[in-house]
């Protein structure tokens, strides 16, 4: 395997252990059976466990990015795509896999002090806000700044509590419930 291919394996090995078992309970040495690689291989590619949670955190993210960003420009009509986000959150919700948030996850399994994962999940969450705000300004061009913000921060907390909630709850009545408010939180016009 050439060095990037499998510095990729070693990233998909981990993301799928991390995902469904949970960052603390996940040991490198898991890892590096699974992946089916010497120590000393991982070690080459990752200094540390935080560098590979930091990598698997990235990997999630672009993956979900990448997904969210194909389902919304699917869409048409504006409303269906300032709501997209809820729909994306249901296909992911119907997958078997589905663990809930993968930096939810993680965050609440780092101690406070650990600055590298803490600040990459918050990257990643601004990320997906600054992402909805450029949503809400190409389908509502009208809307002034402050306008965009609050409802870009509203259909963003929504969502995260109806990812939480409906792994918490194994149902999707919290995602339809958060579809449901922040639609009444849209324009009338759209």
């Amino acid at each position: 395997m050439k060095k990037l291919e499998l510095r990729d394996h070693i990233i998909k090995i981990a993301s799928d252990l991390f995902y469904s078992n949970g960052y603390n309970a996940t040991g490198i040495n898991e890892i590096i059976a699974k992946a089916d690689i010497a120590k000393a291989t991982l070690y080459s590619h990752f200094k540390s466990k935080d560098e590979l949670c930091v990598a698997y955190l990235k990997n999630m993210h672009n993956s979900f990015m990448n997904g969210l960003d194909a389902f919304i420009k699917s869409k048409n009509e504006a409303k269906q795509q300032l709501l997209g986000i809820f729909d994306f959150l249901r296909e992911l919700y119907i997958k078997p896999d589905f663990n809930g948030c993968w930096a939810i996850k993680c965050i609440a399994e780092i101690g406070s002090n650990n600055n590298a994962i803490r600040q990459e999940i918050q990257n990643q969450k601004l990320n997906l806000l600054a992402y909805l705000k450029k949503l809400i300004e190409n389908n509502l061009p009208n809307n002034s700044i402050a306008e965009t913000e609050k409802l870009a921060n509203a259909i963003y907390l929504l969502y995260e509590s109806a990812i939480s909630e409906s792994h918490l709850q194994q149902n999707d009545w919290p995602i339809y419930s958060a579809k449901s408010l922040a639609k009444q939180l849209m324009p009338i016009n759209i």
